[in-house]
């Protein structure tokens, strides 16, 4: 992993939103969690938590699935597993 991508990912984390809403999912793999029980579980509107989401999407550290008419997110265990590596 290069410097870079580590610096990405920590700083995606490094909200208190999104490192519980990664936690999360990291709990509940390989199911994943649909947007909506993030939402529910953050306390924040959908949009708010659309925008924490996002960030952790881009950092390639957070997965969305589409299945059927559900977005379910998954936590991308590999970029975990380099994170820590590169640690």
């Amino acid at each position: 992993m290069q410097t870079t991508i580590a610096l990405e990912c920590l700083t995606a984390l490094s909200h208190p939103t999104r490192l519980d809403a990664f936690r999360r999912l990291v709990r509940h793999e390989p199911e994943g969690l649909s947007t909506g029980q993030l939402v529910d579980a953050s306390g924040l509107s959908q949009s708010t938590f659309s925008s924490h989401l996002a960030i952790l999407v881009a950092a390639d550290i957070v997965v969305p699935e589409k299945r059927g008419r559900q977005m379910i997110q998954r936590a991308n265990i590999e970029t975990l597993r380099n994170l820590m590596l590169f640690l």
